[in-house]
């Protein structure tokens, strides 16, 4: 199609700076002017015009048939309600597609790589449940808990994989599992066979890189490379252990004997940090239990609304692709932050006086909430800030100095956005309102009668 002159407020940029263009028709209606009267029934706002009118006045509809540039049509999708699911998960992936009328069709053959943006089902998200569920146990024959023989690939940013972070930290098995940390922003996995984009180590001496729509300079302070197999990017672990899900998630708990991936679901590992490594001198703190007898039944109990609705809910209003989803899971996502301020307005843990999983779970949605989820995800309803009760609860866990070193907000705020071109063309990263400073502050959660942390052993 010619080039046009036509333009919008998208096109008013200019070295990366928005620059709006002055109006041009700037005449005026006085009571004294010949050519612009103050007189009824002459004049009509655009908003008042007949569909029918608007061809003759090359207003809106002439505008529509205009047919936009990959590029635009990108940022129209923003604004004009989204586009079909599979489309939509392409161009969310970074993927290539070319414009037409009314389809996008794929520049690359189909591949069953996937990500959590290509889990949606009648617009909403739905997560894929995790394939990998082997156990470490201290009695297990195939995987028994000894020292040196497993590697926790994690992302700092992403809450499940950060969750085994703090617990490997605060049962003190540093000494016991390595740990390794991807770069927080996406790249293709294999540009030469598909559109994947997912997670991939670098190294502190690696340049940066770009978000995958090439926007953008990316390069966090904190790198941990693949010192076990020396792999490029998640994917290839999960090639190695010859995996079929096709979902190239962290954490991922890896066996160096074996060569393969015993877990990567994030509840489950957490659990087996908990236990299976209590005995002969593994960890350095085996009488924390994060998953007392006596709390089974309420933690379980708790997890079971605050995976849905807050854990996963931030992620169904977010990847959410019909406005009926998207409220659903708003509704219940703020329904259940109400559950916890009251609950948190009584006692000093979610689930009793003493901290839990269920408190570890709840905390990593808890602290990315203000800083990414209510401006990426939506979730604008009310900040963590506001809620006193939960805000000083955060402050609490935060100063726990395991859960602490644990959060890195840099990672946080970079993948989330400069990972999802659709959700953040530009991988512009929010300033935010300093959330870490937030929690530092004292907090008063000591007003409640608390079970207090075993400290750690030293060597």
């Amino acid at each position: 199609m010619a080039a046009s002159s036509a333009q919008t407020c998208l096109d008013e940029t200019d070295d990366g700076s928005f620059k709006r263009t002055a109006s041009v028709h700037r005449d005026a209606i006085t009571q004294a002017s010949s050519k612009y009267p103050a007189v009824a029934g002459r004049y009509a706002s655009a908003s008042a015009l007949a569909a029918e009118d608007l061809p003759r006045t090359h207003g809106l509809r002439a505008l529509l048939r205009m047919r936009p540039s990959a590029t635009r049509l990108a940022l129209l999708t923003l604004s004009l309600g989204g586009l079909p699911n599979a489309a939509r998960s392409l161009v969310l992936r970074g993927g290539g597609f070319s414009a037409r009328p009314k389809v996008l069709t794929r520049t690359m053959a189909a591949s069953s790589a996937q990500t959590c943006l290509d889990e949606t089902d009648d617009g909403s998200f739905k997560r894929t449940a995790s394939v990998h569920r082997d156990a470490i146990t201290q009695a297990s024959s195939k995987y028994p808990a000894v020292a040196g023989r497993y590697h926790l690939y994690i992302s700092h940013a992403c809450p499940w994989a950060n969750r085994c972070l703090a617990v490997l930290k605060l049962k003190g098995l540093e000494d016991a599992i390595g740990v390794s940390i991807v770069h927080p922003t996406w790249e293709k996995t294999k540009p030469e066979v598909d559109e994947h984009a997912g997670w991939v180590f670098k190294s502190p001496e690696d340049p940066p890189i770009p978000s995958t729509a090439g926007h953008g300079s990316f390069k966090p302070k904190v790198l941990v490379p693949d010192s076990v197999n020396n792999a490029p990017t998640v994917r290839a672990l999960y090639d190695i252990a010859n995996d079929t899900g096709g979902k190239y998630s962290v954490p991922v708990l890896w066996d160096k004997h074996t060569s393969t991936i015993v877990n990567n679901e994030s509840s489950e590992i957490i659990r087996m940090f908990n236990s299976a490594f209590n005995e002969n001198g593994l960890c350095k703190n085996p009488e924390l239990d994060l998953y007392p007898k006596h709390l089974r039944s309420e933690i379980d109990a708790v997890n079971e609304w605050v995976y849905p609705t807050i854990n996963n809910g931030v992620y169904r209003c977010g990847f959410a692709t019909t406005q009926d989803a998207y409220e659903t899971a708003f509704a219940e996502l703020f329904g259940s932050l109400d559950r916890v301020e009251d609950i948190l307005s009584r006692q000093r843990y979610i689930a009793g006086d003493q901290l839990t999983e269920a408190d570890i779970r709840l905390f990593m949605t808890l602290v990315r909430f203000d800083e990414v989820y209510v401006v990426y995800f939506k979730t604008n309803g009310k900040a963590i800030r506001e809620y006193p009760n939960i805000m000083d609860y955060c402050r609490e866990l935060y100063q726990i100095p395991q859960i602490g070193e644990s959060i890195d907000m840099e990672h946080i705020k970079m993948h989330y956005f400069t990972s999802h071109p659709i959700l953040n063309t530009y991988a512009i990263i929010p300033v935010g309102s300093n959330t870490i400073e937030n929690l530092q502050q004292p907090h008063n959660r000591g007003r409640f009668n608390g079970v207090e942390l075993p400290a750690q052993q030293t060597a």
